[in-house]
């Protein structure tokens, strides 16, 4: 399972690049909105650091497929990495389907169940977004939907990559990757969080003891 980070914080996606552990940036318009910056800069800043899929999304105010397929090739437009995240609806899929057809890699958001992932793949989507997290909110089993969404997948031999996304916490990655999930999109302190163990602590302090014991500093 490969990760992207799931941010419009051009700190802490460097951070992250720089750990050399993501591939990819996803972002959204409530992450957009809270850097305070305009779309197209933010984007073009982030595809200054990752040379990998940046998920970036239609306006949220934007319900027809006509409204998303024009946003959508603004989108595309602004880097050769750019992926178009549209909303899981009816229209939505009209959309995927008529950017697909233009060569334009489509991540299909806000999906909860196998059907709608199913729907978004039959749709032409480049990758499928369940949020397996706000399940989980509901006393739904998330990492269940991936798991059956990557069962379908491979029975069906469909091409559409899933990305675990709502992933709030290092167990979460651990059941997207058993769960057959292609990647997740974790936030930085998730990442930050899954390179920590007090037993790494405890045993880097002791080597170092033990060092300086016999070489000193």
């Amino acid at each position: 399972m490969r990760f992207f980070i799931d941010t419009a914080k051009v700190e802490d996606i460097k951070k992250a690049y720089d750990m050399g552990i993501i591939c990819g940036v996803t972002t959204n318009p409530s992450l957009i909105a809270k850097e305070g910056r305009v779309f197209e800069e933010v984007i073009a800043e982030i595809a200054s650091i990752v040379d990998g899929p940046i998920s970036g999304e239609v306006k949220a105010t934007t319900e027809d497929a006509e409204g998303m397929i024009a946003e959508g090739r603004e989108i595309a437009k602004i880097h050769k990495n750019m992926v178009v995240k549209i909303p899981m609806t009816a229209e939505g899929l009209k959309a995927c389907k008529q950017l697909a057809s233009e060569g334009i890699k489509t991540n299909m958001t806000l999906i909860f169940t196998a059907n709608q992932a199913l729907l978004a793949a039959r749709a032409g989507a480049t990758y499928v977004s369940p949020f397996l997290g706000r399940l989980d909110d509901i006393s739904v089993r998330g990492v269940d939907c991936i798991s059956e969404i990557a069962a379908i997948f491979k029975a069906a031999k469909v091409d559409t990559q899933i990305i675990a996304a709502s992933v709030r916490n290092p167990i979460h990655v651990t059941d997207c990757a058993l769960a057959g999930a292609d990647i997740a999109t974790v936030p930085f302190s998730v990442l930050d969080t899954m390179t920590k163990h007090p037993l790494t602590d405890a045993g880097i302090a002791k080597f170092k003891k033990d060092y300086m014991a016999v070489f000193g500093e």
